[in-house]
Order: C-alpha cells, then sequence, then structure tokens
C-alpha cells in the first residue's frame, strides 16, 4: 500500500516514517506538512495512486478535518492527534482508524491491519466487478467485461464475442445475463445481448458493433427497444 503523511510537526511525521519503514506491505512515498501541498500532490494524476494516509488533526492553515471535507475522494485515512475531541467527526468521513499521540508502534500496527482487510477487500470487488472466468474446454480463462463486445444465442448454447476470441459455453439468455453487469450490458433482442460502450450506431431497428474485424450488425427486437433506449445515454432535440 503506497501511503503519505501530512503532519507539520517534523519529529512525528518521523516516527510514523519509522513505523511505515519497518512495516511490510506498506509503501512510504512522500510526506506533507501542511493540507494544502497533500492536496495539490493527490490531484496532480501523474503521481503514484495513494492507498493509505496517515493524517494529523491540529495543523495551521488547514486542519485535517478540512482537508477530509476537501476531497470527495479520498483513500484510506488514519486520523492522529493528541486529543479524543476530533474522534467523532473524523469518523464521519469513514476514515479507518482513529490514534492519539503519542502513537505506539502496538496500535499502530493494528490500525494498519485494519487497512489492510479494507483495501484486500476493495481489490476483491473491483476485480470481480471489471472480469470473468469463461469454461473453455478443460481451462478456465479470465476475460474482462470490456473485452466482451456482444453475445449470441446458439441454441442451447451461447457465443461471447470479444475482440480476439469467441467462446461457446453452456447457457441460456436469461442465466447469462443475470451474470453481467446489468450497466454495461443490455438485451436487445431474444438471441442478442451487447456491450452498451461497442455501440456505434443505433439504426430504426439494429445496432452497429465496431471491432477490430470490422462491424457487426445486431437486430432489435421490439419488446427490448425501450429498454435500449432508457439504458443509453440519449440526447434529443
Amino acid at each position: 500500500m503506497n501511503c503519505i503523511i501530512i503532519d507539520d510537526d517534523k519529529l512525528s511525521t518521523k516516527i510514523i516514517q519509522e513505523f511505515i519503514d519497518k512495516t511490510d506491505g506498506l509503501n512510504h512515498v512522500d510526506s506533507f506538512d501542511s493540507a494544502v501541498s497533500a492536496i495539490n500532490f493527490l490531484s496532480n494524476s501523474e503521481n503514484e495512486s495513494i492507498h493509505l494516509i496517515f493524517l494529523d488533526i491540529e495543523m495551521p492553515e488547514m486542519s485535517g478535518i478540512d482537508f477530509l471535507k476537501s476531497l470527495d475522494e479520498l483513500p484510506q485515512v488514519i486520523v492522529y492527534s493528541s486529543q479524543e475531541k476530533y474522534a467523532m467527526e473524523s469518523y464521519e468521513y469513514d476514515v479507518t482508524d482513529y490514534l492519539l499521540k503519542p502513537v505506539q508502534y502496538g496500535r499502530f500496527i493494528k490500525a494498519v491491519n485494519r487497512a489492510k482487510e479494507r483495501f484486500e477487500e476493495s481489490e476483491t470487488v473491483s476485480r470481480e466487478s471489471s472480469e470473468i472466468f469463461i469454461k473453455n474446454n478443460s481451462s478456465l480463462v479470465r476475460v474482462k467485461y470490456d473485452d466482451i463486445l456482444w453475445i449470441e444465442a446458439l441454441e442451447n448454447y451461447v457465443v461471447l464475442n470479444t475482440f480476439k476470441d469467441k467462446y461457446t459455453i453452456h447457457f441460456t439468455m436469461k442465466a447469462i445475463s443475470e451474470k453481467m453487469p446489468p450497466d454495461r450490458y443490455v438485451r436487445v433482442h431474444r438471441s442478442f445481448i451487447v456491450n452498451i460502450n461497442k455501440i456505434k450506431v443505433i439504426e430504426d431497428n439494429s445496432v452497429v458493433i465496431i471491432h477490430e474485424g470490422g462491424s457487426k450488425i445486431i437486430p432489435i427486437g421490439k419488446s427490448y427497444k425501450d429498454k435500449l433506449m432508457d439504458d443509453i445515454n440519449l440526447i434529443t432535440k
């Protein structure tokens, strides 16, 4: 987990950095003596992804609480302070833990282990939401959802068409549609499910999917058209 420290106290920063350096699974990226400089760092997309912030509450110019309020999306935050009075307000921003100064290594590790558990859970959810395993002969193949262009019914099977390959599996259209993320896939015909993000053109009764090998024209069933129109980002006069 990539970490940064935000603390105007040099001694406190040094202690937290030493704790980070001797803890497996943590990588100290940088330290900042003000919340403002940390915000500027986090807003730069070229910087490394930060997974965990160690944040002092009591700082001049911009407090730790003000820092938490300022950003819409934050990585995990472990707050530390010499006073307990900020704890309740900190937890309103879903901080991972709240430590009291002087921070002891045993308490530090407990907070870090909590952060690691949350990080691993989020990574698992992220992977599950971006990919699927497909049985191909005797193997399981990992396929990203975004690579599946359309799905076509074939008697008692369905064919998943990707940029490079086709996978034929023993599934019904109803069953496969329940497996696919509803925000990315829409059924446009009794025999077709399409990746919404891969639709190039929607004509009266068909959608056009563009891929490396050319294009695929897929019919739109009458009973599915309204759902398709609801699912796309439609702008009309």
